[in-house]
């Protein structure tokens, strides 16, 4: 059995398939398994909590791993461990996620292609058709992550304590969530996964996107993420297209088409969940 898995800071989907390329169980869905930000203890009591995956854990003779968090020597060293330590039969392959979004993206294996991630997170990475290229490095959620889940979520509570939004989006923003001072403060220094807290806020965007604040705050964090990561490829981007994967990118299409439009490079393929495409991937690789 073999187990394909896409994970973020929010949530992990894991994917069984037999060695003829069937699936075997319906797609699982755990807590996002980040090394980078959570522990040990914690990513292996996410793993161990899954019912479904405790059932076979035994059966399991490859693990091939994409997460967020999985892109420095450390964070991947941990989470292989872990993976290793609960299925102790198998082969536990870590890639960082940006490769996921590249295998799940591509028209072809050998494409040429800027990859984006706009999710929890954000990252941007050219392909030339055999490697993957990165001339940025992360430094996460607090430093980086432009026109992401975590930064649009940070924009809209700033909005709203600055007074920025208009009263009747103030309004909608305020009765749809908690936005007591204290509690905010107590989710983005006392408990786990900031990044994700910030995150959730980021629905309320695509709730009200007839609103011409919201359109704008999208344009204006994609704006910024062109600036520091797209064009870091300005030659590339003469003669590839930018494909994108997450869920901030997927709902966000047409505001990207638009941006694109007007700072002049190619959109290509939107992927909200990688993880079919690298069961695609996984199952020809076979």
């Amino acid at each position: 059995m073999i187990l394909i898995t896409d994970s973020g800071s929010t949530k992990c989907d894991w994917i069984a398939v037999d060695s003829n390329g069937e699936q075997l169980h319906e797609k699982i869905r755990t807590k996002g398994l980040n090394p980078a930000i959570l522990k040990e203890k914690k990513l292996k009591k996410i793993i161990k909590k899954s019912d479904e995956l405790m059932r076979f854990k035994d059966q399991v003779t490859h693990v091939f791993f994409y997460g967020a968090g999985c892109g420095t020597t450390n964070p991947k060293l941990i989470l292989t461990g872990v993976l290793e330590s609960v299925f102790t039969n198998a082969i536990v392959d870590v890639q960082e996620d940006t490769m996921a979004a590249v295998r799940a993206t591509l028209n072809h294996s050998n494409e040429a292609a800027i990859v984006c991630i706009m999710g929890t997170g954000s990252n941007c990475s050219y392909f030339d058709g055999h490697k993957l290229h990165q001339r940025v490095i992360s430094l996460g959620y607090t430093l980086m992550d432009d026109a992401s889940g975590n930064y649009y979520g940070k924009e809209l509570v700033k909005d709203y304590y600055y007074n920025n939004m208009p009263e009747d989006i103030k309004v909608a923003f305020d009765h749809k969530y908690n936005l007591e001072a204290d509690y905010i403060k107590y989710n983005l220094y006392k408990q786990p996964n900031p990044n994700a807290y910030l995150a959730n806020f980021a629905e309320f965007m695509f709730l009200n996107k007839d609103s011409v604040y919201i359109k704008n705050l999208i344009k204006k964090g994609f704006r910024q993420f062109c600036e520091n990561m797209i064009f870091q490829y300005k030659e590339e981007l003469k003669t590839i297209p930018v494909h994108f994967a997450g869920s901030i990118a997927f709902f966000s299409e047409t505001e990207i088409r638009e941006v694109a439009n007007e700072l002049g490079f190619t959109v290509g393929n939107f992927e909200r969940r990688p993880i079919e495409g690298l069961v695609t991937y996984h199952i020809n690789a076979l």
